[in-house]
């Protein structure tokens, strides 16, 4: 039998070893309660490793996976005395998301007969893609994501089968992006969208204390990467949160479960839920809010979402610009603006305007120099300084562009971080994204400003890593 000695050096190496796990950012939300959320979104409660079972057979596995180190690294829920403390699931059963958003269980992948079926013989590439994203962290050797049979689980209808999966943008001649199954007729001017439209939409959840909110929006580039405003994750907003994730595949922010509406004829027409994504790494970009910058200057932002985003009928990518549209658009062209109408208003008073659905409306594109002429007099634009609200002088740079100005149309109906959109053919392409506006939104010839997604590509490309 082991000396207490050798108990102690072995209890202390575990603990010394954990601890380096422990140091990177913790997505893992504890309270003073001693309840706590696990990366894959179960309930728990914080203990000492040595007394959650659960947690310390992923530590103890002999060869761990990168989902169990990242599982490992993100339970850290605090600390006693200097001994780290994990969040231990309620339950023993580890649940977790297929690679196409539908509830499994965390198993051995011989207690799971359709992935081990497809281990021993893969029909085609997509099989075989399907089963390395469904690695999960469990406390077994070999763990998979245990969900519906794979006749079932293949992508979505509608969803071309040659797009692989990938931290970089598709193609925009691909159909890997800016495709939507919706075929209802667009009503533009805030309302509803259809439940299909805009997958690529997302909606940033931000945690303080005991309290989650929903205060930006962004979009989806590739499987890994979502685009979003610079303000959404730096500056003011940190005051209200903390960026922790990001909810894909989303329409009624206020269901938990699947939504559904009515089709025509009174038929349900239901998504599959949402993706409730951790965030892996924000990157703002190097220069915004430096000193001297012009208001808005370099108002972009990337998140590194921790796992693959599926390519679903509801969850898909939008295309980025393969060219600076703005310099050959018809006269009167209307761009898309969608979202759920989460909006900065004041940060002084903390208000905010939310949407329970996706809304989305059109807005006419302004050139720089009438967009610069409309907003020269614009005086309900304020910074806050010393405590003080300080107004800003507004310059639309080449970084920029405009659209609105029409009564009642405006991006303040959509979200911050949210793209602007070209439509050609029922194809999307994000042109710009939400930034700032008129305090007072909808106001007849006072255009939004909107960062010009073109001028960031080479920033874009350079910062993206698989």
């Amino acid at each position: 039998m082991p000396s207490k000695l050798v108990k102690m050096k072995k209890y202390f190496i575990i603990t010394h070893w954990l601890v380096s796990y422990l140091e990177s950012v913790i997505i893992t939300i504890c309270f003073f309660s001693e309840t706590c959320t696990l990366p894959n979104n179960d309930k728990g409660t914080c203990k000492i490793l040595g007394e959650c079972e659960a947690v310390k057979k992923i530590f103890d596995k002999k060869i761990k996976t990168i989902q169990d180190e990242n599982f490992l690294r993100d339970t850290n829920c605090g600390y006693e005395g200097k001994t780290p403390k994990v969040c231990c699931p309620e339950s023993e059963k580890f649940s977790c998301l297929t690679p196409n958003s539908k509830p499994g269980e965390c198993v051995n992948i011989q207690k799971c007969t359709h992935l081990a079926e497809i281990q021993d013989d893969p029909l085609n590439e997509e099989e075989k893609v399907f089963l390395k994203n469904s690695v999960c962290a469990g406390p077994e050797e070999n763990s998979v994501c245990c969900g519906p049979e794979v006749s079932s689980a293949v992508p979505a209808k509608n969803v071309p089968v040659t797009c692989e999966q990938s931290a970089f943008p598709p193609d925009p001649d691909s159909d890997c992006c800016g495709l939507d199954s919706s075929v209802s007729d667009r009503i533009i001017g805030g309302t509803a969208t259809g439940i299909n439209q805009y997958p690529w939409l997302v909606i940033i959840e931000y945690a303080k204390l005991e309290t989650s909110r929903l205060l930006c929006g962004g979009f989806l580039i590739s499987n890994k990467y979502v685009l979003t405003a610079g303000h959404c994750v730096k500056g003011p907003i940190l005051e209200a949160g903390t960026p922790k994730f990001v909810r894909l595949g989303e329409y009624n922010t206020t269901n938990e479960g699947p939504d559904c509406v009515s089709k025509s004829g009174g038929q349900p027409d239901c998504n599959q839920g949402i993706l409730r994504a951790p965030i892996d790494e924000i990157i703002p970009h190097p220069d915004y809010l430096k000193p001297n910058n012009i208001y808005g200057q370099h108002d972009i932002a990337l998140i590194r979402l921790r796992v693959w985003a599926p390519r679903t009928e509801f969850i898909r990518p939008i295309c980025l610009p393969k060219m600076d549209y703005t310099l050959s658009l018809p006269a009167n062209f209307k761009f898309l603006v969608a979202g759920w109408g989460v909006h900065y208003q004041d940060f002084e008073y903390r208000i905010f305007e939310t949407s329970e659905v996706k809304l989305h409306v059109d807005v006419p594109y302004i050139t720089r120099e009438d967009c610069q002429e409309k907003l020269r007099n614009l005086t309900d634009l304020y910074i806050l300084s010393n405590g003080r609200k300080v107004p800003v002088n507004v310059t639309v740079w080449n970084g920029q562009l405009c659209a609105g100005g029409v009564e009642g149309k405006d991006s303040c109906k959509g979200d911050s971080g949210g793209p602007l959109m070209y439509e050609k053919e029922r194809k999307y392409t994000a042109v710009g994204m939400v930034s700032y506006g008129s305090s007072k939104c909808g106001r007849q010839d006072i255009p939004a400003i909107y960062t010009n997604i073109y001028a960031y590509l080479p920033w874009i490309k350079a910062t993206l890593k698989e």
